[in-house]
C-alpha cells in the first residue's frame, strides 16, 4: 500500500477562517507537518514539524520544494499516513503540492481551503475572470511577467530583494497597491509609486502587490535569455571557469562571423536567418560578461542597457533636444563634441582602439580629423594622393629606403578615397579576398577536373584557367 499524504491548507492567516474539514483532518492525523511555522495559523496543527530548517540550510530556493517532498514521500512510507499542511490554499502557489502529486509512490488528498486570493480579491473589489487577472510569484517576476501589460497580482513578495528585483524588471509600473497581512488584525493596504517600491515597504512572508497596468510589458525573450545565461554560469563546468578575459576570443570570433553574415546577405535578404543566427551568438557575448560583471559587483545587465540608453539620449540633442543637424556631417561633428567634453579629452585622437585592424583604424582617424573640417571636400580632392603616395612609392624602392613607410602612405590614402565613396575599406577588402578566394577554389577544381597539376603550369598557364573561371564568375 502507498503512504498517504494528507494535504490542507491554513487559509490566509486568522485562525477562524480554518475549514471544518481541515480542522477535523488535523486532529486525526498523528503525524504532521507544516511547511513553515512562519504563518499565524501554524500553532492549529499541534506538534507540526516544520520544514524551515530545509530553508535555511538550502543554497538556492529551488532546492527546497525537492528536499521537503522527498521528506514527506518518505515519512508516509513509514507512518502510512501523514498530515501536510500549507500557507493558504494547497493549490496556489504550493510547489511542493505539484511535486507530491507527480509522485507515484505516495496517495496525495488535498483539501481545500481559503486563499489570500479571496480576501485580495474582496479588498480590492476585483472580479479576477473578468479582470483576466495573471497571478505571479515574485521571486520570478521578471520571467513570469515578461510581455504581461496587467493586471497581475504578485504573491511572495517577502523581501526587499524581491522588491528590488521587481522594480529593475521594467522601466515604469506606474502606482501599486501593497497588500500586506490580510484577514488579520494588522492588515495593511495601501499605494506606492513604483520607484518607491523597495524604498516605502517593509515586506514579510505575507505581503502581495496589485498592478493594475504596467506601463511598459517586460522585454520576454531577453529576460528570459538573462536568466539562462545565469543558469549555465552556474551549472555548466566550462561556463563557471568563464573570465571577463577567457571570453575575449569568442567576442572577436563572434564579431567576425556577424560581419561574415553581413557580408553574405543576398538582394532579396538571402541569408537573413544565418544574420539573425550570429547576432544571438554576439549577443550572447554581451549578457555573458554583463553577468560576470554582476557577480563581481560592478554592473548587470540593466546598467549595460541603462547607460547607452542614457548616453544616446544625450548624444543625440537634435533628436531629444532643441539642437539642430541636418546632415549626417552635422550629426558627427556634435557626437565628436559632446564625446570630448564628457570624456575630458584634450585630443579627438584619443579613445581609440590601438589594437583596431589597421583599415579600421585608419578610417576611424580620418573620420576624427574630418568631423573638424580637417578633410577634402569631396573624393576628388583625395584621388591624386594615390598617384602622389605610389609615385613616392616608386622612388622608395629604386633606393631601397623607406619603402614600408610609403606603402603605409598609400594604404592611407586608399583608405581616405573609400570613405569619401562612403565604402568601408575593410569591408571591401574583405570583399575583394572572398572573390580571390572563391576563384582561385574554381582555378583548382578546373585543374583537377582535367587531371592539372597547378604547380606544373608557368604563370600563362595559370592566367588562362583564371580567365575561365573569371568568365563563370564575373562578379
Amino acid at each position: 500500500m502507498p503512504g498517504r499524504i494528507v494535504v490542507v491548507g491554513l487559509g490566509p492567516g486568522a485562525p477562524g477562517l480554518l475549514t471544518a474539514e481541515t480542522v477535523a483532518a488535523i486532529e486525526g492525523t498523528a503525524v504532521r507537518f507544516v511547511r513553515t511555522a512562519r504563518h499565524p495559523t501554524a500553532g492549529s496543527v499541534p506538534e507540526g514539524r516544520s520544514f524551515d530548517w530545509v530553508y535555511e540550510q538550502a543554497a538556492r530556493l529551488d532546492d527546497v520544494y525537492p528536499s521537503i517532498a522527498a521528506a514527506l514521500v518518505e515519512a508516509a512510507e513509514e507512518h502510512g499516513q501523514v498530515l501536510y499542511a500549507v500557507p493558504g490554499s494547497p493549490l496556489v502557489g504550493e510547489r511542493t503540492v505539484e511535486l507530491l502529486q507527480r509522485d507515484s509512490r505516495v496517495e496525495v488528498v488535498i483539501l481545500p481551503a481559503m486563499s489570500f486570493l479571496d480576501l485580495a480579491w474582496a479588498r480590492l473589489g476585483v472580479d479576477p475572470m473578468a479582470a483576466g487577472v495573471r497571478l505571479i510569484d515574485g521571486h520570478r517576476f521578471a520571467t513570469e511577467a515578461a510581455g504581461q501589460r496587467g493586471p497581475l497580482l504578485v504573491a511572495q513578495c517577502d523581501s526587499k530583494v524581491v522588491l528590488s528585483d521587481i522594480k529593475l524588471a521594467i522601466e515604469d509600473g506606474g502606482s501599486v497597491t501593497v497588500l500586506q497581512r490580510l484577514g488579520l488584525p494588522d492588515e495593511d493596504i495601501f499605494t506606492v509609486a513604483w520607484d518607491e517600491l523597495d524604498r516605502s515597504v517593509t515586506p514579510d512572508h505575507l505581503t502581495s502587490l496589485w498592478i493594475p497596468e504596467l506601463a511598459s510589458p517586460v522585454a520576454a525573450e531577453l529576460v528570459r535569455f538573462d536568466e539562462l545565461v545565469h543558469t549555465l554560469r552556474e551549472r555548466c563546468p566550462w561556463d563557471r571557469e568563464q573570465t571577463h578575459a577567457s571570453l575575449t576570443r569568442h567576442l572577436l570570433e563572434e564579431t567576425y562571423e556577424v560581419l561574415e553574415a553581413i557580408d553574405g546577405l543576398g538582394a532579396a535578404f538571402e541569408g537573413a536567418d544565418h544574420l539573425e543566427e550570429e547576432l544571438g551568438d554576439l549577443l550572447f557575448q554581451v549578457f555573458f560578461h554583463a553577468t560576470l560583471a554582476a557577480e563581481e559587483g560592478l554592473f548587470d545587465l540593466a546598467d549595460v542597457a541603462r547607460g547607452i540608453r542614457l548616453k544616446l539620449i544625450h548624444r543625440h540633442p537634435h533628436v531629444f533636444g532643441d539642437v539642430e543637424a541636418r546632415t549626417a556631417g552635422q550629426v558627427m561633428r556634435n557626437w565628436e563634441e559632446i564625446k570630448q567634453v564628457e570624456k575630458g579629452r584634450s585630443s579627438l585622437m584619443e579613445g581609440i582602439p590601438g589594437h583596431l585592424p589597421s583599415l579600421l583604424y585608419a578610417h576611424k582617424v580620418q573620420r576624427k580629423a574630418s568631423s573638424v573640417g580637417f578633410d577634402w571636400d569631396s573624393v576628388a580632392g583625395a584621388w591624386p594622393k594615390i598617384a602622389e603616395e605610389t609615385a613616392e612609392l616608386h622612388e622608395a624602392m629604386a633606393i631601397s629606403e623607406g619603402v614600408e613607410e610609403e606603402l603605409g602612405d598609400l594604404l592611407f590614402a586608399v583608405v581616405n578615397v573609400a570613405r569619401h565613396l562612403d565604402i568601408d575599406p575593410e569591408a571591401a577588402l574583405r570583399s575583394a579576398t572572398v572573390k580571390f578566394r572563391d576563384r582561385f577554389m574554381g582555378v583548382e577544381r578546373l585543374a583537377a577536373g582535367r587531371g592539372v597539376d597547378l604547380r606544373a603550369l608557368d604563370l600563362a598557364g595559370l592566367d588562362a584557367l583564371w580567365e575561365e573561371v573569371k568568365g563563370d564568375c564575373p562578379a
